[in-house]
C-alpha cells in the first residue's frame, strides 16, 4: 500500500500501487474538479506530485497542458498513476478543487397547515411486579400493543425511556409502523433534504409547529466523480463498483448535513422521526440504490415514477430507528422529484391564466400551466451556468465574479465576498456575455470582435481580458473565450427552446404568458434584465418575473410537514404532459434559431 498526502487539505490515504491520484482523491473525500468524470477530457483534475514515484507525463497531458505548466510540474490526476509504494504528497491548487459553493437554502415559503404523515401516541407503562411480569411492551397502556409490530432497534429504547420518565413515553408512528419511543413531551423532528446535482440544501423541522429548527448547504459529494448526471451515469456504467461509491458518498453527504442542522438545533439525531428527500431522477435512483443504466440510453426510463417510501437506515441515514425516508414521484426519466417538489411550493397548478416555471440547472426542467392545462419538458442546458467547461468558470465560491457591468468601454465586475477574482460563477457568466454583446464586442451570432484592445488572441482562439493577471488571486488573468461565449448560447438556446415548444403545444404565443417563476440557485441570482437581452428568457415585463430560491427544498419541508401535500404530489403528476425533446420534430430548428444572442431569436 501506498500512503498519499493531499495538500493542503491534509487528507491521507492508503491505496495500491496502479491506482490513479484523482481515483484516490476521491476515495480521501477530496473534491478534486472532474467535469468529465476522470477520462482524461475536461483537463480540470490538475495537481502537483511534490514526492513519491508516480507515471510519466502522457499524451493526454501534454494536450491539455502549456509548457510552462508541464514544467511547473502540473499532472492531470486522472492520468498520473501510482507506481511504487514511496509515501507520495500532492499538492492540490485552489482552482482545481470543487469550492463549496455559495449554499442557497433560502425560498419563498407559502402558508400551509401542520399536519404532517407521523401520529404521537403519549403512553403509559404498567410497572412490572411479581404478579405482572410480562415484557415492558406488552405492559403499554393507551393502545393494543398486539396491533403493533415494533422492529427490534425500535423497541430497544423503550425499557430505558419508560425507567427514566416514571414509566411515560412517547410513541412516534407511522401507519402501523413504529418510527421512534421519546421522552414523554418531547417533539418529533422531520428531515427535508433537496439532492441537487451540484448542492444539498437541507432542514430540520418541528413535525409539531412547523418551525425550521436548523438550516444547512453544502456541495454534493458525488460532484468528485463528474460535474454533470451523464458524468455521474457513465462513471456507475463502467465502473461495477461505482453506482455503490455514489450512494455511499450522498449517503455519507447528507448524513454530515443531518448533524449540522441537528447541532443547530441542539438536538440528537435520534428524534428525526421523519424524512423527504427530493432530486432528479438520476439522484433519486442513485441514492436509492436503483438501476441507473436505462436512465443513460434512450428512452431514459425511470426504473420507478411513483413516490418511494422505504425505512431510512436500510440506506445508511442516521435517523430514528424507524424512521422512513419518502420520496415523491418522478415525471420522466429527466424530470424529477425536485420538479414536483418546486411546483408544490410554488403552487403553480393552482394560478389563474398562464405560468411557466423553471428550475434551472445542469438539467433545466420546465413547466407551463396553460389554464389549467399542464405540460413539462427537460432542456440539457449543459453546466455552463454552474462554470463547468467555461475557461475560467468556477461555482459561486469566494473569488467568483457574480457581477459585471459595461462601463466606459469596458467590463467592471464584482466578486463574492469582494475576494481578488479567481473565476466567473454562472451569475457573472451570463453578465459578461449580455454586456460585451451590448457593447458591441460580440455578435448576434456570438462571434468577437478583433478590433476591442481588451481582446486578445488568434484566429478560432479569441478571448476578452475581463481582469489582467495582476489584479487576480491566482496571478492569471481571468476572461471570457469565444468557446465560452458558444457553450451560454447552446445553454440558453436549450432552456428558450423547450420554452417556445411547451407555449405552442399549449396553443399560446410567448407574449401571452402572464407570469414566470424562476427557480434553483443559479436563477434566483441572475440579472433578468441580461437574461432577457440574450434570449433566454421571453421579452416579457419585468414584473411578471418572480426569482423564488430553492423551491424545490421549500417544497420538500412542505411534503414533510403536511401529509395532504403527497397526495397533491401524486395528483400533479398524474395531470403533467411530459414532451421529449429529444425526438420532438421541432425541437433542432427551435434550438438553432434560439441561439442568437438577441431578445426575440423568432424574427
Amino acid at each position: 500500500m501506498t500512503e498519499i498526502a493531499f495538500q493542503p487539505i491534509g487528507r491521507r490515504i492508503a491505496v495500491q500501487p496502479g491506482t490513479t491520484l484523482l481515483e484516490a482523491a476521491q476515495d480521501a473525500g477530496v473534491a478534486l474538479s472532474a467535469v468529465c468524470g476522470g477520462v482524461g477530457v475536461c483537463g480540470d483534475c490538475r495537481v502537483r506530485v511534490l514526492q513519491g514515484r508516480v507515471s510519466r507525463l502522457n499524451d493526454v497531458e501534454r494536450d491539455h497542458l502549456t509548457e510552462a505548466e508541464q514544467a511547473s510540474g502540473l499532472r492531470l490526476a486522472c492520468q498520473t498513476i501510482v507506481e511504487a509504494a514511496d509515501a507520495i504528497v500532492v499538492d492540490v491548487p485552489r482552482e482545481s478543487l470543487s469550492a463549496s459553493q455559495r449554499s442557497q437554502v433560502e425560498g419563498e415559503e407559502l402558508p400551509l397547515p401542520v399536519d404532517p404523515p407521523i401520529a404521537v401516541y403519549d403512553l403509559a407503562v404498567t410497572p412490572p411486579s411479581v404478579e405482572d411480569l410480562r415484557g415492558d411492551w406488552e405492559r403499554v397502556r393507551g393502545i393494543d400493543p398486539a396491533q403493533w409490530q415494533p422492529t427490534a432497534p425500535v423497541l430497544a429504547d423503550l425499557p430505558t425511556i419508560a425507567r427514566a420518565h416514571g414509566w411515560r413515553v412517547r410513541m412516534i408512528a407511522h401507519g402501523r409502523r413504529i418510527a421512534a419511543f421519546l421522552p414523554p413531551d418531547t417533539e418529533p423532528l422531520g428531515f427535508a433534504v433537496d439532492v441537487g446535482t451540484t448542492g444539498l440544501a437541507a432542514y430540520l423541522v418541528n413535525l409539531e409547529t412547523g418551525a425550521t429548527l436548523g438550516i444547512a448547504g453544502a456541495t454534493n459529494p458525488q460532484i468528485a466523480y463528474g460535474e454533470d448526471v451523464m458524468a455521474r451515469l457513465t462513471f456507475a456504467a463502467r465502473d461495477r463498483a461505482g453506482a455503490r461509491r455514489l450512494q455511499t458518498a450522498i449517503v455519507d453527504g447528507l448524513n454530515d448535513l443531518l448533524h449540522e442542522v441537528c447541532r443547530q438545533g441542539g438536538v440528537p439525531p435520534a428524534r428525526v422521526v421523519e424524512a423527504v428527500a427530493v432530486g432528479n431522477t438520476a439522484m433519486h435512483h442513485l441514492l436509492l440504490g436503483l438501476p441507473t443504466e436505462q436512465l443513460g440510453t434512450a428512452p431514459y426510463v425511470p426504473a420507478v415514477c411513483a413516490a418511494m417510501l422505504t425505512p431510512a437506515r436500510d440506506l445508511g441515514l442516521r435517523l430514528a430507528p424507524g424512521a422512513l425516508l419518502y420520496l415523491p414521484p418522478n415525471v420522466a426519466g429527466f424530470v424529477g422529484a425536485d420538479h414536483v417538489a418546486m411546483l408544490l411550493a410554488t403552487e403553480t397548478a393552482e394560478q389563474p391564466g398562464v405560468t411557466l416555471a423553471l428550475d434551472i440547472g445542469t438539467n433545466t426542467e420546465i413547466s407551463i400551466n396553460a389554464h389549467g392545462q399542464l405540460w413539462s419538458c427537460s432542456t440539457a442546458s449543459g453546466p455552463a451556468f454552474e462554470g463547468a467547461h467555461i475557461r475560467d468558470g468556477m461555482r459561486a465560491a469566494d473569488g467568483a465574479i457574480e457581477r459585471v457591468i459595461w462601463q466606459d468601454g469596458a467590463l467592471h465586475w464584482l466578486t463574492i465576498n469582494h475576494a481578488p477574482p479567481v473565476g466567473l460563477c454562472g451569475s457573472g457568466i451570463l453578465d459578461a456575455v449580455a454586456m460585451l454583446r451590448a457593447g458591441g464586442v460580440i455578435s448576434e451570432m456570438g462571434a468577437m470582435s478583433r478590433n476591442h484592445p481588451s481582446v486578445q488572441g488568434e484566429n478560432h482562439n479569441l478571448w476578452y481580458e475581463i481582469v489582467p493577471a495582476r489584479r487576480t488571486g491566482h496571478g492569471r488573468a481571468v476572461g471570457l473565450s469565444r468557446a465560452d461565449i458558444n457553450e451560454v448560447q447552446l445553454a440558453k438556446a436549450a432552456i428558450r427552446a423547450g420554452i417556445k415548444l411547451l407555449t405552442e403545444r399549449a396553443g399560446l404565443s410567448e407574449s401571452e404568458i402572464d407570469r414566470v417563476i424562476v427557480s434553483g440557485a443559479f436563477g434566483n441570482y441572475i440579472d433578468l434584465e441580461n437574461a432577457i437581452a440574450i434570449g433566454m428568457f421571453p421579452a416579457l415585463p419585468l414584473e411578471r418575473f418572480r426569482q423564488v430560491g430553492n423551491a424545490a427544498g421549500i417544497g420538500a419541508k412542505r411534503l414533510l410537514i403536511n401529509a395532504h401535500e403527497r397526495e397533491r404530489a401524486a395528483a400533479l403528476v398524474a395531470r403533467l404532459r411530459y414532451i421529449e425533446l429529444t425526438n420532438h420534430p421541432d425541437f433542432t430548428d427551435r434550438f438553432s434559431q434560439a441561439v442568437k444572442l438577441t431578445p426575440d431569436p423568432w424574427d
